[in-house]
């Protein structure tokens, strides 16, 4: 036996180990999916991750978790998070976005500035810090509860940042559903011009498809593709936060290297959308990877849930909830100024 096969005899064992240590907390992140898969099935505007979430917030504050279940729940938050952001990438049409996305992409990009900048304007009046601002404002600009899944482990939120913002856009998520249809019949918006205003300023998928289907065939179609359009734009958003947190880190640590804060799970992203978009991959293939995307999504929601820490939630009050709204007003009504003024209606 040569020195090689004697090295690789340890990693069983300690593979072993790691996934005994880790069977309780994922057994618990299972305990929770399962139900709030049914809710999300159910109700789909509220969704199966916000739902796993809250379930996770309230065993957690009834003491249900344990130490050993933190490594279980810690994989949760970490590689299966990654893993959800990557698969979320088979589902990017980078075809569709290149026919219909690039038009409205103008539109996008003053949206996506409107979101930062109010979320950074407001964050200093109401006094918050931190990653919420940050992952408020992501959500807000791009695609809700998958942006802020893509860029907390980028700039290092902690749970109860993640659990804030993703509560925080899954209200606005529901009032954009129910609200925006109405409204833009109030307005007398063209199916042209719903379409834009609803792919652009409806934080979640699932609620631009919801509220643009509600106005129309026409309208539900556009908001679908602008809302692909938006949801590319995580790649570089979350490439120019890593390098930012590098360059704010290299002033206070000494440390110049890009590499230890580079997103490099968005690669593999931008590797599955390049696969999804050839149309070599069988559609029950796809459908397939995106309900694992959807029930890893939903297991990282489950662990933050599980441990986040529900006294600082209670400290921070109600800032996140008035961050998100006044961002959220910005950019509804930003877009419709804006395709007023770009002659987009």
């Amino acid at each position: 036996m040569n020195a090689a096969s004697h090295a690789s005899l340890p990693i069983r064992p300690i593979l072993l180990q790691e996934w005994r240590a880790r069977s309780s907390g994922l057994l618990l992140v299972a305990l929770v999916v399962a139900p709030a898969m049914l809710v999300g099935a159910w109700v789909p505007v509220v969704g199966g991750a916000v739902s796993a979430l809250l379930l996770g917030l309230a065993l957690g504050a009834a003491g249900i978790v344990r130490p050993q279940h933190q490594p279980g729940i810690k994989f949760a938050q970490g590689p299966i998070l990654r893993a959800s952001v990557v698969m979320l990438g088979f589902g990017l049409s980078l075809s569709q976005v290149a026919k219909t996305g690039l038009a409205s992409l103008p539109l996008t990009l003053v949206t996506l500035a409107i979101a930062f900048l109010t979320a950074w304007g407001l964050s200093r009046l109401l006094r918050l810090s931190g990653a919420l601002p940050v992952l408020i404002g992501v959500g807000t600009a791009i695609c809700g509860g998958s942006a802020i899944a893509a860029t907390a482990p980028v700039i290092g939120a902690r749970d109860h940042e993640i659990a804030l913002s993703m509560t925080t856009i899954f209200l606005f998520n529901v009032a954009g559903a129910l609200l925006f249809p109405p409204l833009g019949h109030l307005m007398g918006l063209s199916d042209h011009g719903f379409g834009l205003w609803a792919g652009t300023a409806i934080n979640d998928t699932s609620s631009v498809v919801a509220a643009g289907y509600q106005y129309s065939q026409a309208a539900g179609e556009l908001a679908t593709v602008v809302k692909l359009t938006r949801a590319s734009l995580i790649v570089p958003v979350t490439l120019a936060l890593a390098m930012w947190l590098a360059r704010r880190n290299r002033g206070t640590t000494g440390n110049t290297s890009v590499g230890s804060a580079f997103p490099w799970f968005i690669l593999g992203f931008v590797a599955a959308a390049a696969i999804g978009s050839t149309g070599f991959l069988p559609p029950m293939l796809l459908h397939l990877l995106h309900v694992a995307a959807q029930v890893c999504i939903v297991a990282a929601l489950a662990g933050i849930g599980l441990s986040a820490d529900l006294r600082q939630m209670r400290e921070t009050g109600p800032r996140p909830i008035l961050l998100g709204l006044g961002t959220w007003f910005a950019v509804a009504a930003g877009s419709l100024l804006a395709q007023q003024a770009m002659g987009l209606t």
